[in-house]
């Protein structure tokens, strides 16, 4: 007996928002990104091109929580984590923040067809840290105090 494998569709980009759409979410597009919102919680998709040219994916760019009509992102400052707008705009991000947005992008990915990381599940993670208390840690050594003259 042979079995054969099913191949994997290819999602299109308007068919990812289209099944985001029936999921429940709200779409609404703005120049090269779409922003998707369920509840209180949003994201910022983007069509990104495959090798072949002919297929886009749905690219997700940033999630966070929604302000009026800004995204904030979560931002870590070592000693507390917060949610940031574009504009500036700061408030703390609560544990109940924390556990919804890492909810949400469960949630989000699995709606959309995306594939979900194992360091993702572990819990929730952020491409921005503006804390760093090593001075010139990227620069080699630094200057040391017995050293200057």
């Amino acid at each position: 007996m042979f079995f054969k494998r099913e191949k994997a569709k290819e999602s299109t980009f308007s068919t990812q928002l289209d099944r985001l759409r029936s999921a429940g979410y709200t779409v609404e597009a703005s120049g090269s990104q779409t922003r998707v919102v369920k509840g209180k919680l949003g994201a910022l998709v983007q069509a990104r091109a495959d090798v072949d040219q002919d297929d886009q994916n749905l690219a997700l760019c940033e999630v966070g929580l929604v302000v009026g009509p800004e995204l904030a992102l979560l931002t870590d400052l070592g000693f507390q984590k917060i949610f940031m707008t574009p504009s500036g705009k700061k408030m703390p991000a609560l544990a109940e923040h924390l556990v919804a947005l890492h909810a949400f992008e469960e949630d989000f990915r699995e709606d959309a067809g995306l594939t979900s990381l194992y360091n993702h599940g572990l819990g929730t993670t952020n491409e921005k840290h503006l804390y760093d208390r090593v001075k010139d840690r990227d620069h080699g050594v630094p200057t040391r105090p017995w050293e200057t003259n």
